[in-house]
């Protein structure tokens, strides 16, 4: 029997004719990023085949290698955002500084170009994170103002979730036709559930209160199961969809973190609160009402089922 499945883009059209102001660069914006996740995902497939795996040689921002694919994805998302028409600024975490690429640009996109990029050449899960806030001069603005927040799983299949705050919603790419049908309506973060994602290897340098609920929650009547990737964008996606605690905590060397707050956290926490979680930084406050004092900022955050973290502020 024949049933009709929504595209990603006849979906932000829909959620766009819902109100009266819209004009329509949101779903240009949106389109053009569409575009740009999927040259990256046909590049990510190939990988093994052509020679877009390694490093480059060059540093980051953050003084961390560069590898082949990130360059690349960088630059196609920056030149996809210019092409659009609708940015005022652009700001990758590949880069030391935002780009203006147009003051009367309407939106400011963050971005990720690779998330977990370290995994790329042992075939691990990796993903694309982005953030858009309206561009009223001031590029930094608390993660609460964000229009909308996504990323793109590179996985067994590529998909794209995102929220415009009109809950979280699932596309998942068919090849076949080339086009992000919409797989998973209106995602809910189960209220609780006993997995927890952390780096464990790291349990000897975090705080007293952190280690005192990793303690606990392993020694339940029915001790909770570690999922843990190392590539954030996988980590999260698990959450989203199964429930749990995800966690990456200050640590005696990393005593801010080790996430940006713009790139990372913000839209990460965004997405979790829309499904019903929840999301903590520093002393139980909200990562979406920090007040960002630069690009690279870095915070902990713990983020997922609303019980869980509530379990979890207990120990603070």
């Amino acid at each position: 029997m024949y049933r009709h499945i929504t595209t990603l883009t006849e979906f932000v059209v829909a959620q766009e004719k819902k109100n009266p102001h819209a004009t329509g660069s949101f779903t240009l914006l949106l389109t053009h990023i569409e575009n740009a996740v999927k040259i990256i995902a046909s590049h990510v497939k190939r990988s093994g085949l052509v020679d877009i795996l390694g490093k480059t040689g060059a540093t980051n921002a953050y003084d961390e290698e560069v590898m082949k694919l990130d360059d690349f994805s960088d630059k196609l998302l920056f030149d996809m955002l210019k092409d659009s028409g609708q940015v005022g600024y652009v700001a990758s975490e590949e880069k030391e500084e935002p780009v203006c690429v147009d003051k009367k640009g309407k939106y400011n996109v963050f971005f990720d170009p690779l998330d977990g990029s370290s995994n790329i050449d042992v075939n691990i899960n990796i993903g694309t994170i982005f953030s858009i806030y309206q561009n009223k001069g001031d590029v930094l603005q608390e993660g609460r103002k964000q229009v909308a927040a996504g990323y793109v799983l590179y996985g067994s299949s590529v998909m794209f979730v995102y929220s415009s705050g009109q809950g979280v919603h699932g596309f998942t790419l068919d090849p076949t036709i080339g086009s992000f049908l919409h797989s998973h309506e209106n995602i809910r973060v189960p209220e609780t559930k006993n997995y927890y994602s952390i780096n464990d290897g790291n349990v000897e340098l975090f705080e007293d209160s952190m280690q005192r609920y990793l303690t606990s929650i392993k020694k339940e009547e029915k001790p909770y199961q570690s999922r843990y990737v190392g590539s954030m964008v996988a980590d999260v996606h698990r959450t989203l969809l199964k429930g749990g605690i995800f966690m990456n905590p200050a640590n005696k060397k990393r005593p801010t973190g080790k996430l940006r707050l713009m790139y990372e956290v913000n839209p990460m926490s965004y997405l979790i609160e829309q499904a019903g979680g929840s999301a903590v930084s520093s002393q139980g406050k909200s990562p979406l009402d920090i007040e960002p004092q630069n690009l690279t900022q870095r915070v902990p955050i713990v983020l997922g089922s609303k019980k869980e973290i509530e379990k979890y502020l207990t120990f603070l």
